[in-house]
């Protein structure tokens, strides 16, 4: 403790580390470094923390821990506050992980993926060849595929029915593969530290972003065709 009711940066550790046991110096000092925190100084150039400080540390670790938040967007956040701009609500949670990634017992081979859905065999091996089905392998060497590939299957057939074919749907893998690559960025440090709970952290993140993609992309999509219509 220092004076005026100040407090050293130990101290705002110590104050933090029973919510935060991996909150340190060093990671006070980081949000600092970032911007995201402005302690004052003394003359001699020691941190001096104040209560309202310390709160908004615990603001930000609860954004990181119970939100996922990146520490961009947080700062983004602490801005439009001291601008006097009116905080948002939180948006709605995404589907349960455990639904979302839910594993399907489904193991057809090829010939069976395609009498399952009614299509040529011959589609099926056009899917795989440009990307759009990736088959698994089980024990013995033999290509299979789930649930997902039925789905993907009876997507690709109507879009087939109105005149696409196969290679002009690989344009879809290839936003899917962005998509994919910028979510894997953003669970990156939890995954790279790998624990239930951050497995857990990152499952639910990727379920809630994966979903929203999919509304964002849809709704936009659907307003443009809209106005191609004129309506």
């Amino acid at each position: 403790m220092t004076s005026a009711g100040h407090l050293k940066i130990g101290a705002v550790v110590e104050a933090l580390i029973e919510e935060f046991p991996d909150i340190s110096v060093s990671k006070v000092r980081f949000l600092e470094g970032e911007g995201l925190i402005h302690p004052q100084r003394t003359q001699s150039g020691y941190r001096q923390f104040s209560n309202a400080d310390v709160d908004q540390i615990r603001y930000i670790l609860r954004q990181q821990r119970d939100h996922f938040l990146p520490l961009k967007v947080i700062k983004d956040k602490l801005i439009e506050w001291d601008r006097g701009v009116e905080p948002t609500s939180a948006p709605r949670g995404g589907p349960p992980p455990e639904t979302y990634f839910a594993a399907s017992t489904v193991r057809l081979s090829s010939d069976e993926l395609a009498q399952t859905v009614g299509v040529p065999a011959r589609l099926v091996q056009d899917l795989v060849g440009h990307g759009l089905l990736q088959p698994d392998i089980d024990a013995t060497g033999l290509e299979t595929y789930g649930e997902d590939s039925v789905v993907i299957v009876r997507a690709a057939q109507r879009l087939v029915s109105h005149g696409l074919e196969a290679r002009h749907l690989r344009s879809i893998r290839l936003a899917a593969n962005r998509e994919i690559d910028l979510f894997r960025q953003l669970t990156g440090p939890l995954l790279r530290h790998p624990s239930p709970a951050n497995t857990q952290r990152a499952a639910a993140v990727l379920a809630d972003v994966a979903q929203a993609a999919r509304e964002l992309q849809e709704t936009m999509v659907r307003s443009e065709l809209r106005t191609l219509l004129g309506r």
